[in-house]
């Protein structure tokens, strides 16, 4: 089996697993704007949610992905599977010190977090108290959520990727169960609902955890707490982490920025913005980040052995991959948002203004789409080679960019300049990382790329006016409908879907060759 074979089926199985995460999450969402809207405790929650899931962003798919699994990987190939796990145990020792040390401060100084993030809900006390006391609740999330990501980065690295892949299924059952419960069962136990929500996000996060476990017994890599300070290898895990704890998520950063600037704005913005967010995470996390968390562990390998040919093919193989969904899925969006915010949220206390601040939201996010899973690309090719410092550099400057456009676009365009600085600010990284890779490793491939991209845009523009006509329908501007309004919906994305592959077909596209290619091997195979 190929390499490029090997990785697009890692990445299939993690999609998959992803998919399921991601329905579950979408289903999570209409129980909270079901039950929250946009209103005041809805926005309390995602400030204070925003905290602990900003920093496992960075210790999940940022650090502890692009620091542990490169190292990791490296031992599992030039050394032995004890030796291996050895380094584990010693950066679970150090991890778990870091991050019980982390909550506490967070729980702590909860009122100086909140003030620092959310400036503008000093004017609402109510507000500013809910917001802290939601903070000091969720912040233990992070503790589980980061030993998961540890497992998480041991079980891709054995080439292991479905459970990893499906623990994040718990968060979301977790916090529809305590939706339900508060809302149902016990609706006077917490002085707020959203209170019972909060512990919810604790359990999901440990649970995150404890689904992994049987995984690492099975590979004969339970972990356990092994301090090694002088360990050589942790220390080099230790000094690529710190600067790809700033770099590697950059856009959960900017999103991030992003709340600060929103808390100024009316109630709702925030929540709409994280929404809005919801939606790009739906292809960026079943395709784009699938894909980059399937090639990292490939590239890691190639890098050990020096394999730079190879190495340049698959970085080549991961881009060319991502365009060939993002840039469609950018398209659906946009054309779509309006059928897809209706049908999926507006219910309940999530009204037709509620609809109209959220599709703004994923308008201005969904132009950034290629260029979010593009730097997810990009990123894991330095993370390979060990090189963190490069993206923490260039991770500044798009944060520079980010907080400039956001200060010159929030104006004009409340909101919505938000997120579209976010985009803005996604191409640029795009752009400088691509510039300095290429100068690290040589030409990557641009040629073949740009062939890919000529046939790939205009089709998913095409495929876009056919979705906008979908929007058009005036059965979106009514409330009900929900069994027409799924048939029309779903019989626009089929059609749209069917246009994009025909193009493909027609203009003889390499991806779509290999994915048929894949298929019909499976074929042979069954």
């Amino acid at each position: 089996m190929s390499e490029k074979t090997r990785v697009t089926k890692a990445a299939g199985v993690v999609g998959a697993a992803t998919l399921a995460s991601r329905v579950m999450g979408y289903a999570r969402d209409m129980a909270m704007s079901w039950a929250f809207g946009t209103g005041l405790a809805a926005d309390a929650f995602y400030v204070a949610y925003r905290i602990p899931n900003l920093l496992r962003e960075l210790l999940a798919e940022g650090s502890m992905s692009a620091a542990f699994i490169p190292v990791f990987t490296e031992t599992l190939t030039t050394s032995t599977r004890e030796d291996a796990r050895h380094l584990a145990n010693a950066v679970f020792a150090r991890l778990l010190v870091i991050l019980v040390v982390l909550t506490g401060l967070g729980i702590v100084f909860a009122p100086y977090v909140v003030k620092a993030i959310a400036w503008g809900f000093k004017a609402d006390h109510d507000k500013y108290l809910l917001t802290v006391t939601l903070t000091r609740i969720m912040f233990p999330y992070l503790l589980f959520v980061g030993l998961a990501a540890l497992a998480m980065g041991m079980l891709n690295s054995l080439r292991s990727f479905l459970t990893p892949a499906l623990s994040p299924v718990m968060l979301n059952v977790m916090t529809i169960a305590s939706v339900l419960i508060v809302t149902y069962l016990f609706p006077d136990f917490f002085p707020d609902p959203i209170m019972g929500v909060g512990i919810g996000v604790v359990l999901g996060g440990l649970f995150q955890f404890l689904i992994q476990v049987p995984g690492l017994r099975k590979q004969g890599m339970m972990i356990r707490p092994q301090f090694a300070p002088s360990h050589p290898s942790v220390k080099r895990i230790g000094r690529l982490a710190l600067p790809v704890f700033v770099s590697s998520s950059v856009t959960q950063i900017n999103i991030f920025i992003g709340t600060i600037f929103a808390s100024f704005l009316p109630t709702g913005s925030i929540t709409s913005l994280f929404y809005g967010m919801r939606f790009i995470h739906f292809p960026l996390g079943i395709f784009g980040i699938s894909i980059a968390t399937a090639i990292l562990p490939t590239m890691s390998t190639q890098a050990a052995r020096r394999e730079m040919v190879e190495f340049r093919d698959t970085l080549s193989h991961g881009l060319r991959l991502v365009f060939f969904i993002m840039f469609p899925a950018m398209a659906g969006l946009i054309a779509l948002r309006i059928p897809i915010v209706n049908l999926m949220l507006e219910h309940g206390q999530f009204d037709r203004l509620s609809t109209a601040a959220t599709t703004t939201a994923v308008l201005y996010y969904a132009v950034g789409l290629w260029a979010f899973a593009g730097v997810r690309i990009v990123s894991q090719a330095f993370y390979s080679l060990q090189d963190t410092r490069t993206p923490v550099k260039i991770a500044v400057l798009a944060m520079a960019a980010n907080i400039l456009l956001s200060v010159i676009l929030m104006g004009p365009l409340a909101h919505g300049g938000l997120a579209l600085a976010t985009s803005l600010a996604a191409m640029l990284n795009l752009g400088l990382l691509t510039l300095r890779l290429r100068k690290k490793i040589g030409r990557m491939d641009g040629a073949r790329i740009l062939r890919s991209l000529l046939k790939i845009v205009p089709s998913s523009l095409v495929m876009g006016l056919i979705g906008w006509w979908i929007s058009r329908n005036p059965l979106w501007e009514s409330g009900g409908h929900i069994l027409q309004k799924l048939e029309l919906l779903g019989g626009g994305i089929v059609a749209s879907v069917l246009f994009y592959i025909t193009a493909m077909w027609a203009l003889k596209s390499e991806e779509f060759a290999f994915f048929r290619g894949m298929v019909r091997k499976k074929k042979k195979q069954v």
